[in-house]
């Protein structure tokens, strides 16, 4: 059998599980909730994530993209239309399409940043890529995959629990929480406190304080206080 063969085949037999279909729903209904609040914030022309310290390195972006105007109107809007795409059964994919871009910029800038969201953007991420796979049926003719012609069979759905690929899900959600635990040495919180408190466990203490009140006293760019951060463990070995 074919790699597209063998795909299609996993894919049917997904597509007659309940349990898939559920699975599907709950990713949907979860991923348009996370853009509902965000987007009704910016339609309103309220700050999105108004804790956060403008000094902060989200916070710097976020404050020049409030003071857009129009486009960040424009950008509150789109959210909840794709939002409310998402939680309507026909246009689910269109929705589901729309929203991957936006939420993988969204994910690779809070790593960019360090930014304390990145679990939950990956996981929505995750959310997302398996949405599109569930409509492989309607996206795979625009794949770089040879078709081999085969077409899914209608058949009543099956109640047998997926034990397998629910124990992978939260196999990969532990993976992510646990890889975000140990990925920066030092992350600028998003306040003030929350980054001196994390100083109590790090390697230098004073370095991690001087590196906070740099982001959140200074406002200096975070590659400039990373710097600063590194020279003062360099100086300390």
């Amino acid at each position: 059998m074919t790699i597209s063969g063998r795909i299609n085949q996993l894919y049917d037999e997904a597509k007659g599980n309940r349990w898939f279909h559920y699975f599907a729903v709950f990713c949907r209904v979860m991923l348009a909730l996370g853009f509902i609040p965000s987007g009704f914030v910016k339609v309103m022309g309220e700050r999105f994530a108004s804790g956060l310290s403008v000094n902060h390195p989200l916070g710097h972006y976020l404050e020049a993209l409030y003071h857009t105007e129009s486009y960040y109107t424009f950008i509150g809007i789109s959210q909840l239309v794709i939002a409310l795409l998402l939680l309507m059964p026909r246009t689910a994919l269109l929705g589901a399409l729309m929203y991957f871009p936006i939420i993988l910029n969204i994910c690779i800038l809070a790593y960019a940043v360090r930014f304390e969201g990145t679990r939950i953007t990956t996981l929505m991420v995750l959310a997302n890529l398996y949405l599109l796979c569930w409509d492989y049926d309607r996206i795979k003719y625009i794949l770089p995959v040879k078709q081999d012609g085969y077409s899914a069979r209608e058949k009543p759905l099956s109640n047998k629990f997926p034990l397998l690929f629910f124990g992978c899900v939260f196999a990969m959600i532990a993976v992510v929480i646990v890889i975000n635990q140990f990925l920066y040495d030092i992350r600028p919180g998003n306040s003030l406190i929350e980054c001196t408190n994390g100083c109590a466990g790090n390697s230098n203490p004073k370095a991690c304080e001087e590196f906070c009140d740099c982001i959140h006293n200074r406002g200096k760019p975070l590659h400039e206080c990373l710097i600063d951060y590194k020279k003062a463990n360099r100086t300390n070995q």
